[in-house]
């Protein structure tokens, strides 16, 4: 008798393996199958929520099928407590997987409402957009200037909104001025800035930050970023340039950056500048004046004038050998990338050819026909500025 209870016991146990087994494959199956949402949803997930609020809201919006396996399944990937606040974009027939993943690795919002904060050359403005989830793109609610009163109403409703993405995009060629004069603006920073950073020290790009964030924080998360570039790309510049330090560099990279806004040029524009340099040739190039003038502080808005061209100042490059003192606006990381690594080419010159981007010549005779190329082209548009470097 004792023998066929065991006998019995065994086969229950084995019964209860097997169906545990099955249940386990079961769920696995759930947790990684095609979920059910039919179309793309935005997922707001709150700052604290709990693994328990969050799948619940998922499985009552359609997102999931079972709300305890999705638990199960966090817990087993140890990811429970890592809940991300944000607002998230989850696609149709995401897994639970591919859920859990989206709110709880990178924590930046992919869904939902986007300020963008950005700081030109001319002008720093504020972009409000809302993503469109049937295009898969962002839309733009309003666009303002920045420190415009009053805000504009549509900015007004969602500014609070925690789940609201903030970035500051900061564009090639702004000077350091420029970008504590804009970060002031921003309402949604904090603290003051009683300095202004040395100039080429910031590295443009995007930013995105939190409602609260100390504008000295952003500064310094520009000058490290900047820091971090320019170093790599010393570490790796051409041999036998003609400047010894990465500070050299930087200040070459701003005047490329500065002199041409056609990403293919900025390597030809560094040669023509290193190889006057190597042949002891004045640089002679426009916005060196331009910042002796204006050193940062806004735009000059009208073209130079001779008396200018011809004063003497530490950053007119038409009287003063090799390069100016200082940076003349913070570059991006290719044109630091050019000023260590030019093109090779024997070119001297270079003028605005009418398209955006320059010709470029390697002796003064092929210039002058350059220049008069471009005089016509100027005569037409009603153009004042030249561009490029002069011929001696």
């Amino acid at each position: 008798m004792w023998r066929s209870i065991a006998s019995n016991a065994l086969t229950l146990f084995i019964v209860i393996l097997i169906g545990m087994a099955a249940l386990v494959a079961w769920g696995r199956n759930e947790f990684f199958a095609a979920g059910p949402l039919q179309q793309p949803i935005c997922l707001e997930v709150e700052r604290g929520a709990s693994l328990s609020a969050v799948s619940r809201t998922l499985e009552q919006r359609g997102a999931i099928s079972d709300a305890r396996i999705f638990r199960i399944g966090a817990e087993y990937a140890d990811l429970a407590g890592d809940l991300k606040f944000g607002s998230y974009k989850l696609p149709a027939g995401a897994s639970m997987a591919q859920v859990l993943e989206a709110i709880t690795t990178s924590g930046r919002s992919t869904c939902g409402r986007d300020l963008n904060f950005r700081i030109g050359v001319t002008r720093a403005d504020v972009v409000l957009s809302e993503l469109d989830l049937a295009t898969n793109s962002y839309a733009e609610v309003v666009r303002f200037d920045a420190g415009a009163t009053p805000l504009p109403p549509e900015y007004l409703e969602v500014s609070d909104d925690p789940a609201l993405t903030l970035r500051i995009t900061v564009a090639e060629g702004v000077t350091s001025w420029q970008i504590v004069d804009a970060l002031k603006k921003a309402d949604f920073l904090q603290g003051a800035l009683e300095t202004v950073p040395p100039e080429g020290s910031l590295a443009p790009g995007g930013y995105e930050v939190e409602r609260g964030t100390q504008r000295a924080a952003v500064i310094a998360s520009m000058t490290a970023k900047q820091a971090a570039i320019l170093a790599a790309a010393w570490e790796a510049r051409a041999p036998d340039l003609p400047y010894d330090t990465p500070q050299e560099a930087l200040i070459m990279a701003s005047i490329i950056e500065k002199e041409t806004g056609v990403p293919e040029e900025r390597g030809r524009v560094a040669s023509v500048f290193v190889n006057r340099l190597r042949q002891g040739m004045r640089l002679q190039t426009d916005p060196t004046v331009i910042y002796g003038i204006t050193r940062g502080e806004g735009v000059l808005g009208r073209g130079l004038r001779q008396s200018e061209l011809r004063r003497e100042t530490p950053y007119n490059t038409y009287v003063i050998n090799g390069l100016p003192p200082t940076p003349i606006a913070n570059p991006g990381a290719e044109a630091i990338r050019a000023a260590v690594n030019p093109d090779k080419t024997d070119y001297l010159f270079f003028v605005a050819d009418g398209t955006g981007g320059h010709a470029f010549a390697a002796t003064l005779e092929e210039h002058n026909r350059n220049v008069a190329a471009w005089r016509k082209i100027e005569a037409a548009q009603g153009a004042t500025e030249e561009g490029g470097v002069q011929g001696e």
